[in-house]
């Protein structure tokens, strides 16, 4: 192996290592806890290490939320492929969306909440975006008839996401939540 070679795996290692950092960190404390001086302690580098791969913690943010996309994109194509038909590839993948950010709740705001410097919903945006956002579309294509079937997909989406947010935020009854998420697989899959 070349020096060169090995310079950029260490580099790439270095970077998943601050991506893993700011991440769990998040996930504990929340990202106003992520600060590259805390990451740095963390990872035991200097800052100015940290700033040699990033500019800053929005850049960081920036990158958790691609690497969440890839990993939301992984999850919802395993449920869409493995269901049963198109009424249950609808139904698996609201409830793979609903189980991710369940499960890793920072992560999911730093995908779609929190402002990040990321081009979403134009060609510029990352791989892993669309790759995400394909999944929905993919399960509710069965079901677009005329209806236009980005503006459908971005539709549920926001279903989905609204459901969920509103849910974290105590603003919806907690026993409702699986009957409200089987009311809008309803409607998207009818």
């Amino acid at each position: 192996m070349s020096i060169q070679a090995r310079r950029e795996r260490e580099r790439a290692e270095r970077e998943r290592l601050i991506i893993k950092a700011a991440r769990e960190l998040a996930e504990s404390e929340g990202w106003d806890a992520v600060t590259t001086r805390r990451l740095a302690a963390e990872i035991e580098y200097s800052q100015p290490v940290l700033y040699s791969h990033f500019s800053g913690k929005g850049a960081i943010m920036a990158a958790a939320a691609v690497e969440g996309c890839a990993e939301l994109a992984v999850e919802l194509r395993e449920a869409r492929t493995s269901a049963a038909g198109p009424r249950e590839a609808v139904a698996d993948v609201a409830a793979a969306y609903a189980a991710f950010a369940e499960r890793l709740p920072a992560l999911h705001d730093v995908m779609f909440t929190q402002a990040v410097d990321l081009p979403f919903a134009s060609p510029e945006a990352p791989a892993a975006l669309h790759e995400a956002f394909a999944e929905l579309r993919e399960s509710v294509r069965p079901f677009a008839g005329d209806d236009e079937l980005e503006a459908l997909t971005e539709t549920f989406w926001s279903g989905l996401y609204g459901l969920l947010a509103l849910m974290r935020s105590g603003r919806l009854r907690p026993e409702q939540h699986e009957r409200r998420l089987a009311l809008l697989v309803s409607r998207f899959s009818g």
